[in-house]
């Protein structure tokens, strides 16, 4: 009996070894591929396009700012009603007074034009303020693009982990139930005590339990991979690390972090659009140059007067003396503000510079983690082996057998842990330098281009529906 339990061990031993190797091994086929995930999910992800569309509405600030070099027209149109009872002199001292009254519809268009001609520079500051928030929201937009891509990869190696250890615990579950009941034979013929059927039964009952928290884990891990691709995930190809995208060294990873992280040069398109906005409050200072222009044609504007029509032009000079002093409390605050974005901008070089440490760190780890773990199953399985052999020599015990091939079982969980971890690490790397791009992993999709929309709007002068028709 124990000869034949302990092939049927080693049976299922063999079986766990070639589940764990399919889905932990590239070249598996499958239909679906980690960069097939990272395409649909760069794609369809709602979070990525309300990020795309809050892009394109900052896109919209620089028309408003262009604005103020334009000219502004304005069309008026009146008509009433109007009574007149006018008493006129027509002669010298005594003379009776004439007397007019009547009823009239007087009626009147008119346009004006008013060009700013000076203001100084607002509306040249307002513009290169504008164009800065639009560099760095598309900044925003590249932080996000990388955090969805990462969370893609990292969700598609989490459900190939968890699937893979549901199937190694169902395994052994079955491995178990087998022992238990050759267990319970031996003990009905007096081979065994009952100590060694409680043994039996107790590692039965916290498989089980180990195989239901994993299907809870993997149930909670496809709900994720839904969110964040956007499909159901069916026969999954084993993922890769990007290592051939990544710099050779640390410093250099770090050199490269410290221009290419979006988070960096968000920073400072911030200290740009600061300073910017520094000038504008400081050119509420400067004097005012406009031109205005009017024309209006009139009917029946008096009893008198059946028409009239009106035209001028009229430059207008304003030189602001004091308007309360709310003016220089706004420079002074935006001048704060200014200092503020450069604090910032060396903060999150600090931070950048740590991430990339750290990720570095994890990477280098994970790549020893998966020779370790590839050792410990070579040497369980050179254990188990052993304890077989022992076994049949009556030098070992069943539980002995068992103990080796629950190592064994978690032993290739390690493994495939440490695979999982092997290829996140490489992902969160090329994503702390900044990297992490549809671009740079060379996926086929076509990558999603924000100054197309900002050319398309910037210099429109009049409109409602948006480029795409809406």
């Amino acid at each position: 009996m124990v000869g034949v339990r302990i092939t049927t061990l080693v049976a299922a031993a063999g079986l766990l070894a070639g589940l764990v190797a399919g889905l932990a091994m590239p070249g598996t086929a499958a239909a679906e591929t980690i960069e097939g995930a990272l395409v649909r999910a760069y794609q369809s992800n709602p979070q990525l396009n309300a990020q795309r569309a809050s892009v394109r509405a900052v896109d919209e600030n620089v028309p408003q700012a262009l604005s103020g070099y334009r000219p502004k027209v304005a069309i008026t149109a009146s008509a009433g009603y109007q009574y007149s009872d006018l008493a006129a002199t027509s002669g010298g001292p005594g003379t009776p007074a004439a007397r007019i009254h009547g009823e009239t519809a007087p009626r009147a268009v008119g346009a004006t034009v008013t060009q700013t001609l000076f203001n100084g520079f607002q509306t040249a500051n307002r513009t290169r303020a504008a164009e800065g928030q639009v560099s760095a929201a598309r900044e925003g937009l590249r932080v996000l693009e990388q955090s969805v891509l990462l969370a893609a990869a990292s969700i598609y190696m989490d459900y190939l982990r968890d699937a893979a250890i549901v199937e190694v615990q169902r395994s052994n579950v079955r491995v178990l139930e087998e022992t238990l009941k050759q267990t319970t034979d031996r003990f009905n013929v007096g081979e065994v005590t009952r100590t060694d059927v409680a043994q039996s039964e107790a590692q039965l009952a916290a498989g089980r339990s180990q195989q239901l928290a994993a299907e809870s884990v993997l149930t909670t891990t496809r709900a994720n991979y839904r969110r964040i691709i956007g499909s159901e995930p069916t026969g999954l190809a084993p993922g890769s690390p990007v290592d051939r995208f990544l710099p050779k060294t640390l410093a250099s990873a770090v050199n490269l972090g410290l221009t290419e992280n979006p988070n960096v040069t968000a920073a400072m398109y911030g200290i740009d659009v600061s300073f910017l906005q520094v000038k504008v409050a400081e050119g509420a200072l400067f004097p005012t140059v406009t031109l205005q222009a009017n024309v209006q044609q009139a009917w029946e504007p008096t009893l008198t007067s059946p028409r009239q029509f009106t035209a001028g032009v009229a430059a207008q000079l304003s030189i602001p003396v004091y308007q309360g002093g709310a003016e220089y409390s706004l420079i002074r605050q935006s001048k704060e503000t200014l200092a503020q974005q450069r604090l910032a901008l060396e903060q999150v070089r600090d931070q950048t510079r740590a991430t990339i440490t750290q990720a570095w760190g994890q990477a280098v780890a994970a790549r020893a983690q998966v020779s370790s773990a590839q050792a410990q199953v070579s040497a369980s399985e050179i254990a188990l082996n052993g304890v077989r052999e022992e076994a049949r020599a009556g030098q070992r015990t069943t539980l002995d057998v068992l103990n080796a091939q629950q190592a064994l079982v978690n032993a290739r969980v390690a493994l495939v842990t440490a695979q999982h971890d092997r290829v996140v690490a490489s992902y969160n790397v090329l994503n702390a330098i900044g990297r992490l791009s549809p671009a740079v992993l060379g996926l086929r999709t076509t990558v999603y281009d924000p100054s197309v929309h900002y050319h398309q709007v910037r210099d429109s002068w009049a409109g409602v529906r948006t480029p795409d028709g809406r």
